[in-house]
């Protein structure tokens, strides 16, 4: 009877509480100008054109929720801003404040902005916020090069420009495009940071302490031509993009050994690889390293996978399904990646259409964001409806009940082989209990488990 109970209860844990929060949405996108005038001033000669501006990506540093709006078509005034969240816990559409200043988004036709078009953005442990720039205005329409993709760095603490670092020539190739950065950083002064080329799949490697970057080629930096079909909120495309998300674990305890876990885009499959031979440069150079890259595992028909991210506290890893419109997880002290192992966070069609980033907080919380990417590109978004929205939630209670929980205990072999209590994140929720299904072999289990205690 203990056991019967024990099955039962297992089968209850890990079902997704499905339990994210909205704090913030939008329909479209405002700013925070010094006046109304100046705000007017913008619309009326071309400076802001409002459905032409849309969020991308987020980070979170103390009591500021950072935005990346990059300049894809004309009209967007500010490419990085920010909210107070001290000011705004209340205000569900609050406007944005440009960072670090309206000053360094200005352009002229003399020269381009400070900050042209970021994809992503990392604020690191030590105060720091790094900015991937990737140079790049009007994407959409009449692409325009002002800049060669470079890093730059601003002190949180008083938002002064600490360093900018163009990529060197030779590592940015014909249609590179870098979508984002991880940065390792339990060394301040030896940091690291990692950015990740879709357009012609590569990583480069830049160091803090030597003021020097190298590129890294890998076949698994690129996408797999099986996994390129999408189909969200309606549109149904085809995207070949190569290597984007990147997540950093703290160092293992045994030898110290941080590792990089990466994936393309358009790929069902996670890797990962020791930073340690990414840090080598001369290694790299002559590719000595490459049989160091493994292949973890696959999450399953249709969860290609954009953005992610590691919380170091509880060793979980975060991970956006644009294509299922879901977000999904994995306990990287599980021993294997597949459909078993991997937990559902949240899943819904209409309120996370393109899940688009993901980031857990130096308070624990995960935050991720959802902005109908695709309508934007493809069609046009419908002002008269949310089209941006931003969730939060303790990472506790998001994993809670889900195969990532960290109080979850792993089923013995017999009985996971039996049968899945752990439900894919690939298979969307179903009306009524998952536990329904699974009462009519309890007895069975039961059975079989009985010979072997």
């Amino acid at each position: 009877m203990r056991i019967l109970l024990a099955l039962f209860i297992a089968c209850s844990s890990v079902t997704a509480n499905d339990n994210l929060r909205v704090v913030y949405q939008w329909k479209q996108i405002d700013y925070e100008y010094p006046n109304i005038e100046e705000r007017q001033a913008a619309i009326a000669n071309g400076d802001f054109i409002q459905e032409n501006v849309i969020p991308v990506g987020i980070e979170v540093y103390r009591d500021r929720l950072f935005m990346t709006l990059p300049r894809w078509r004309k009209g967007v005034p500010a490419s990085l801003a920010y909210i107070d969240l001290n000011d705004n816990m209340t205000d569900k559409s609050p406007q944005l404040k440009p960072y670090p200043s309206w000053t360094a988004h200005q352009m002229s036709d003399d020269e381009p902005p400070v900050i042209v078009s970021p994809f992503r953005v990392r604020a690191d442990a030590c105060g720091r916020l790094w900015i991937l720039d990737t140079g790049v205005a009007d994407l959409l329409g009449n692409t325009t090069v002002l800049t060669r993709t470079k890093l730059l760095i601003y002190d949180l603490h008083d938002d002064d420009l600490l360093r900018s670092y163009e990529f060197p020539e030779d590592q940015v190739k014909d249609n590179s495009f870098f979508a984002s950065i991880a940065v390792e950083d339990d060394d301040c002064e030896n940091a690291f940071a990692y950015s990740a080329d879709l357009g012609k799949p590569g990583l480069v490697v830049y160091s803090w302490k030597s003021k020097t970057s190298w590129r890294i080629q890998h076949n698994f930096f690129h996408p797999d031509p099986t996994a390129g079909n999408f189909s969200i909120g309606g549109n149904n495309f085809e995207w070949d993009d190569g290597l984007f998300g990147l997540a950093l674990s703290k160092p293992q305890s045994s030898d110290n050994e941080t590792v990089l876990y990466f994936h393309p885009f358009v790929s069902k499959d996670e890797f990962k690889v020791p930073t340690k031979f990414l840090k080598d440069q001369a290694a790299t150079e002559n590719n000595a390293n490459y049989h160091e890259f493994k292949q973890l595992g696959t999450r399953g028909e249709n969860a290609q996978s954009n953005a992610e991210f590691l919380d170091k506290t509880t060793g979980v890893l975060f991970y956006t399904l644009p294509n299922l419109n879901a977000v999904a997880c994995w306990k990287t002290t599980t021993k294997e990646y597949n459909l078993k192992s991997q937990g559902r966070i949240f899943m819904d069609k209409v309120l996370m259409e393109f899940p688009n980033d993901v980031k857990v907080d130096d308070k624990g919380r995960l935050w991720v964001i959802s902005d109908r990417l695709q309508k934007y590109m493809y069609d046009s978004l419908d002002s008269n409806e949310v089209n941006f929205r931003i969730f939060m939630q303790t990472v506790k209670e998001a994993i809670a009940n889900t195969a990532c929980d960290v109080k979850t205990k792993p089923l013995p072999d017999i009985i996971t082989h039996l049968n899945d209590y752990i439900k894919p994140t690939t298979v969307a929720p179903t009306k009524g209990s998952a536990c329904k299904l699974e009462a009519t072999v309890m007895l069975f289990v039961l059975a079989i488990v009985s010979r072997f205690l």
